[in-house]
């Protein structure tokens, strides 16, 4: 590496975000000693239980362990120069947060770790989460407040199918960047299966998206914004 920046800055809303469309992709880089980062804003206390715990509070311990497992799967965490950030937000509530803050979150992590790319949720949120949305709000607003010459490039998450909701797909934006991941597979599975109360997203993602297991899809956001 010659300086210290990262290659690529995750900013999502939930534990589990980083895991089942970028997990790979985030390998490859750390496995090329290119530095990763993410930041994560709440800490998922609104989600399923499954069981597992008694209380939001619990839940949120919990998926904080089931996260740092994964990025440990993952490697970040052992990487030198790579960074991970865990904030407070209240999870299901982003979209009634002041949004200042969040983009100050979103700003100062990207002028501080400097990453050549930003990756986050597109304009719909995938699946119209509203904290999927309000965090693509944030991250784009903070983009577009740097120079020009100081924004890294900006990735969202996207897939080829279309959104099964018709409310979403005005803003569906298909792929323009694709990596394949194959080699990675394994740990990525390893890496999907630590967050144990995700046990039903990770079956749907499956179910509605087989083929971003081993192809990580993303659409990168042209220069002029």
């Amino acid at each position: 590496m010659t300086d210290a920046r990262l290659h690529l800055l995750l900013i999502v809303p939930h534990p589990d975000d980083e895991v089942y469309g970028a997990a790979g992709t985030m390998m490859a880089h750390l496995a090329a000693d290119e530095p990763c980062g993410l930041v994560t804003l709440t800490r998922g206390e609104a989600g399923r239980t499954l069981g597992l715990c008694d209380s939001p509070e619990a839940l949120a311990r919990m998926r904080e362990a089931e996260l740092g497992a994964c990025l440990d799967v993952i490697g970040l965490t052992c990487h030198a120069g790579s960074t991970f950030e865990h904030h407070h937000f209240p999870d299901k509530y982003l979209a009634q947060q002041p949004f200042d803050p969040l983009v100050e979150t979103a700003r100062e992590a990207i002028t501080r770790l400097r990453p050549r790319i930003v990756l986050t949720f597109p304009p719909n949120g995938s699946n119209g989460h509203p904290d999927h949305v309000t965090t693509h709000r944030a991250v784009k607003a903070a983009w577009d407040g740097l120079p020009r010459p100081e924004r890294p490039r900006l990735w969202y998450y996207a897939s080829d199918t279309p959104p099964e909701q018709e409310a979403l797909r005005p803003e569906w934006l298909p792929p323009n960047v694709r990596r394949d991941v194959t080699p990675f597979i394994t740990r990525k599975l390893q890496a999907i299966a630590c967050h144990r109360t995700q046990a039903l997203s990770t079956v749907d993602f499956i179910r509605r998206f087989p083929g971003r297991i081993t192809e990580e899809t993303f659409y990168e956001v042209p220069e002029e914004g």
